[in-house]
């Protein structure tokens, strides 16, 4: 995909956040090298617990996790959808070695920078593991992948990515992932699981204002690539959680009235106060999730949970055409 097209795209999903009724932008775009650099902090920050649970998982139980998935395929590739730098995955892939169950690993992430990483340096971790990083949008890469290696496949989906979509849009992108699979073919998905509300609220508005840089910088991204002029003060960051329907919300409050343009000439006004909504990070109840896995077509095989029982990392297996 070329910088010009990756530019457009870019240029017209802000346009058409900015220019809704609910002005929104889209959380895939938080991923550019700045972005990738401030995650990387908050998943060590201590009120951020989903990377360290997730972690315990993958630690502990990555050898019952590929057993599971060896009693019907006794050999796979491991693809995962939004890999950033694979510090979790590591543990599964270690252990895929151990067991001889799969050799060649397939990182997809939309960061460049990330795969980059990965491509240079995970081989050096993981001797005997083929590593082929993928660069774009997910079902992109996975049909192009399926096309040139249509081999049976363990598809990860870690770090309760699926958050990022609303319950109807999570269902949604899994019916669509199934139809990118083959019949016996497993995927292993994150989910944070709903739980103490200030525990989770904590997790999204960090003390030292990471979380609040984080979000902020899609702003400055606007502003070096699409000649933006958003006044990075003028915005404060709002995050709120509904414990009842799991939803955590982010937000950008426009603290007083203004105009912002791109270099395009584009402009869109905000009122004071005026919530720009920026993500989502949805909660599941184990029940909630395994209905989802059967509606989208799958089989519910197992359920990993970490050893606080904060977050969990469910097996299922496409068994339907």
């Amino acid at each position: 995909m070329s910088d010009i097209l990756v530019d457009s795209v870019f240029r017209q999903d802000v346009i058409k956040g900015l220019s809704a009724r609910q002005k929104y932008l889209l959380p895939k775009y938080f991923y550019d090298a700045r972005g990738d650099s401030l995650f990387q902090e908050i998943m060590q920050l201590p009120e951020y617990y989903l990377t360290r649970a997730e972690e315990d998982i993958l630690r502990e139980k990555s050898s019952d996790i590929l057993q599971a998935c060896i009693t019907t395929q006794t050999t796979f590739d491991i693809v995962e959808l939004g890999a950033g730098d694979a510090s979790k995955t590591i543990y599964l892939l270690r252990e895929a070695l151990h067991l001889q169950c799969s050799q060649q690993y397939f990182p997809i992430d939309i960061s460049a920078n990330m795969i980059d990483h990965l491509n240079q340096n995970l081989p050096c971790q993981l001797a005997g593991m083929r590593v082929n990083g993928l660069s774009g949008e997910y079902f992109p890469m996975l049909a192009q992948l399926q096309a040139s290696r249509p081999t049976p496949k363990l598809v990860l989906f870690l770090g309760a990515t699926v958050g990022n979509l609303s319950p109807a849009e999570a269902l949604s992108f899994f019916r669509d992932l199934h139809s990118y699979l083959n019949l016996g073919d497993y995927v292993l998905i994150g989910f944070d699981l709903k739980k103490n509300p200030q525990t989770i609220l904590n997790a999204y508005n960090d003390k030292g204002g990471l979380t609040r840089a984080f979000n902020l910088n899609l702003l400055e991204r606007i502003n070096q690539e699409l000649g933006g002029n958003f006044n990075l003060a003028n915005f404060i960051h709002y995050p709120v959680y509904d414990p009842i329907t799991g939803a955590c919300k982010s937000y950008l409050i426009s603290t007083c009235s203004q105009q912002v343009s791109l270099d395009d000439g584009t402009y869109f006004d905000f009122t004071k106060d005026e919530p720009l909504y920026m993500e989502v990070s949805q909660k599941y109840s184990e029940a909630e999730i395994a209905q989802m896995g059967r509606e989208a077509g799958y089989e519910p095989i197992q359920t990993f949970f970490d050893r606080q029982q904060l977050f969990t990392d469910v097996l299922w297996q496409k068994v339907i055409s």
